[in-house]
């Protein structure tokens, strides 16, 4: 760990923190224990397609939304025109805020059993992607919050997690640039993260209904300035960049990731393997990460929470290793089922 970084957590009073974390991590299971998973999912279900892979497409200077099937990516706004369906949710904000899984399982079950619809299919090489979600009211990060990459930080495993911020100018979709900002930093890292997509509002939830309140997951990457992050106490500099927070270009609903604390994890840079890891090695699992985030603020539809990085980064190796990334250097990463991100720095 840098000098800035152990002076950050130590002006930040971490080491009083952590020594009450457990009594605090109890008190949060107790205060939010009336929350009865099986009351909260009967009484409000979330208005999401079931098994259903979104992502965001640009259509012309907008948003929209598509659904991946077997004959490729459903345009669902080109689709609900074609077949005269009303209350279809555009974008995959407008699913998560205002609901219509229904109606989009409508839609693409139209365009699926019937004959001359192959033009509203387009091909994933065609697409250009936004990002899997692209209004969250927060976009919340997670530090240190794999047992290894702790270890090649040289950090001590956190007791309770360790919370920061983006901002959604750093969202970038899948295929996209990350425009390097060469003028104030060089030293560039990649970060692949297991992203939580919040489906309702979640205030004070119990860790064993934490899950209920989740939409979907996705893959994404914490793209880093080191240098910017190590220039004052806090991390804001060197994580809020723009196009810093690349996402997708997948969100897959939780109804297919039945166990998202068991999912293999890796990163390649140039086609090399980087990171190699599974989210079994997280500190804090997904349900403890919604449910302590939800002690100190209202999650809501489309929030993000990214869960942390395994070992493998450039900040972990030996000095005389590490080889930054600039212009030009390629990353493809990705989360067993949750699909593979790439992107390119420029």
């Amino acid at each position: 760990m840098s000098n800035g970084r152990r002076d950050f957590l130590k002006t930040a009073g971490l080491g009083g923190a952590l020594a009450a974390a457990p009594v605090l991590l109890a008190s949060n299971r107790a205060r939010a224990g009336n929350d009865d998973p099986k009351e909260v999912r009967a009484h409000e279900q979330m208005d999401l397609p079931k098994r259903s892979s979104l992502c965001t497409l640009q259509r012309g200077g907008e948003w929209g939304l598509g659904v991946k099937t077997e004959r490729g990516v459903l345009d669902i706004e080109a689709a609900s025109d074609h077949f005269d369906i009303d209350d279809v949710p555009e974008t995959v904000d407008d699913l998560l805020h205002e609901g219509g899984g229904k109606e989009v399982e409508e839609v693409v079950e139209r365009a699926l059993s019937t004959k001359g619809t192959q033009r509203l299919f387009l091909k994933e090489d065609e697409i250009i992607f936004g990002p899997a979600v692209t209004k969250p009211e927060k976009i919340i990060m997670v530090g240190l919050n794999y047992r290894r990459h702790a270890a090649e930080m040289k950090a001590k495993i956190p007791e309770l997690p360790i919370l920061f911020n983006k901002y959604n100018n750093a969202l970038l979709g899948h295929g996209r640039a990350v425009r390097l900002p060469t003028r104030v930093a060089k030293e560039f890292d990649y970060e692949v993260e297991l992203v939580i997509v919040i489906g309702r509002t979640a205030r004070e939830v119990s860790e064993a209904s934490a899950l209920s309140y989740v939409a979907g997951y996705c893959s994404g990457n914490d793209v880093t300035a080191r240098d910017l992050q190590r220039k004052s106490s806090q991390f804001m500099l060197g994580k809020t960049p723009d196009d810093f927070a690349p996402l997708g270009p997948w969100l897959v609903t939780a109804d297919q990731i039945p166990n998202p604390n068991s999912l293999d994890i890796w990163c390649d840079v140039n086609g090399e393997r980087r990171q190699s890891s599974n989210t079994a090695d997280m500190v804090f699992n997904c349900a403890q990460l919604v449910s302590y985030c939800s002690q100190h603020m209202t999650l809501e539809p489309g929030d993000i929470i990214y869960t942390g990085t395994p070992e493998g980064v450039i900040a972990g190796m030996p000095e005389g290793k590490r080889a930054w990334l600039k212009p030009g250097d390629r990353i493809s990463c990705g989360i067993e089922k949750l699909g593979e991100l790439k992107f390119t720095f420029a």
